[in-house]
This record gives C-alpha cells, structure tokens and sequence, in this order.
C-alpha cells in the first residue's frame, strides 16, 4: 500500500519550509506563553496573548472552531489532572498548579502544532520530574527516527524512556499525528508500540510526537464540557508536542525556534534543517 493510499501527505522541500514558518510561529508563542504563566494569571489571558501574537505575525489559530462541537479558544490550557484539549477561562492559576499549553497556527495554508507543560511557581519534586520525564521522551523519540525507519521507531522509544524512568501512566488512546495542509492526518504516531511497524519514515512527511504522561493510571474521562480530557484518578498530566520532520541531512523540528539544533546535538543527531 502506497502513501497516497494511506492519505498519507509528503511535502516538497518549499513546503516544509513554508510549515517550518507556521512552526516558528507556534514556538514564539509558546515561549511568549511560558513567560507569562504565573500564580494570578488566568487561562484566558493566556489564550488572549497567543491569538494576538499568532494573528499580529500573519498566522491564524488552527484550533479556533475546530471541530464539533467546535473548539472556542487559541490554545488548549489544560491544567493539573486535565490532560489535554482544556478549554481556557476564568480559571486563575496558582502556586504549585502545573499548565499544558497546545498552541496550533496556519500560514499560507500549512499548519504548526506543539506543546508545553509549564510549573505554576515552586511544584513538587515528583511533578517536576514528571515535566522532565515527560519531555525527555519527546526528544528521544524524535532521536529514534532515520529515514527508511518506521513510525513505531518513534513510538518505542518514547515508551521504552518513559517506562524506565519509573511507574508512569502513558495515554494510548491519544496520539500524535501527521500534519500539513491540515493540522490532523494520517498517520497517527502512537507513545507507546514495538519498533519496526506503520508506514515508513520518508523525506516530506511531517509528524507532530506528543507523549502524554501521567504520575497516575493511563485512563481518562471525556469531561462535560465535550473537550477536556482528564485522569480518572485526579494525578496531575504532563503534555509536550513539537512538529518535525527528516530531511537527507538529518532530524529538524520546525515547531522549536532553533529548529531542535542544540537538543538534538546533544542526542548526537544530525540536524537536517536550514
């Protein structure tokens, strides 16, 4: 079975680097973001202070309307238990609370998508590991990835870091995902699999890799609202995400505002952007 077959998007090198603005867009805000979480601020804040920078730089929200019901916000502000996909508010934040933050933007048509948890003030010890653990394996499972790999490279090892790290609770039932022209496509890119299974790793596809981990179970509930997503045991939720892709020199990630360069060097993988 061929990509096309599999509704599978390869992008042309121009293309990537049309995504890798929509990236950079998606990266800015995010660190904009992180700047500003502090106890006092509301989520709604947050979102108002990332559609003004996306839209102020040319880009639009990618998750405005998204969907049905459709999604009312900027950003996803997913805080504490809530895993994902939070919807943004008049909640304030406090000391000790932790924020998942899932930016997406759209220029000229191509989308960017990342994530990032971000400490309210002083957390617990074992939240701020968490926050490590959980970014860690974003990184490691971008590292695993080589051309002629597959996509369950990917997967492995961001379940194999994960799970040696200690008893953390790794969501199956979201993954990350192929993105392009639309924010949402094939294929999907379990955190957790055996190596050497799903399509293969090519030159002009592009995945977003979002672990999601918990200190608790692995198990969610949808909440009323039809949107957020959280711990059925209340354990608080780590979230990061980046957009990247291979190229014939190697790994770059198009939602890191330095392309990935530094964090991948110290991975001892070849940066393959420009």
């Amino acid at each position: 079975m061929g990509f096309r077959d599999r509704g599978i998007e390869i992008k042309t090198r121009e293309q990537i680097d049309l995504m890798r603005v929509a990236g950079r867009l998606v990266g800015e805000t995010l660190e904009l973001l992180r700047d500003a979480v502090r106890p006092g601020v509301t989520t709604l804040e947050l979102d108002a202070l990332a559609e003004s920078n996306i839209r102020d730089h040319g880009g639009i929200p990618s998750f405005k309307g998204y969907s049905h019901p459709p999604f009312p916000a900027t950003i996803c502000a997913s805080v504490n238990d809530e895993v994902v996909h939070g919807i943004p508010g008049p909640r304030t934040l406090v000391e000790g609370d932790v924020i998942s933050i899932d930016c997406g933007a759209i220029v000229e048509g191509w989308h960017g998508d990342a994530a990032i948890t971000v400490p309210v003030g002083e957390v617990r010890d074992d939240v701020t590991e968490l926050l490590r653990v959980t970014e860690e394996s974003l990184w490691r499972g971008m590292a695993a990835a080589r051309l002629g790999g597959r996509v369950t490279d990917i997967s492995h090892a961001v379940e194999t870091y994960v799970r040696g790290q200690g008893r953390y609770g790794i969501l199956e039932d979201y993954t990350g995902h192929g993105i392009g022209t639309e924010m949402h496509m094939p294929p999907n890119v379990p955190n957790v699999g055996r190596r050497g299974r799903g399509p293969t790793l090519v030159e002009g596809l592009a995945l977003a890799v979002e672990p999601m981990v918990t200190l608790g179970t692995k198990h969610t509930d949808l909440l009323e609202d039809e949107w957020t997503v959280a711990t059925v045991d209340g354990s608080f939720a780590a979230h990061f995400e980046h957009t990247f892709t291979l190229t014939d020199r190697g790994a770059w990630v198009l939602t890191a505002v330095d392309g990935g360069e530094a964090r991948l060097a110290e991975l001892g993988v070849p940066f393959g952007g420009r």
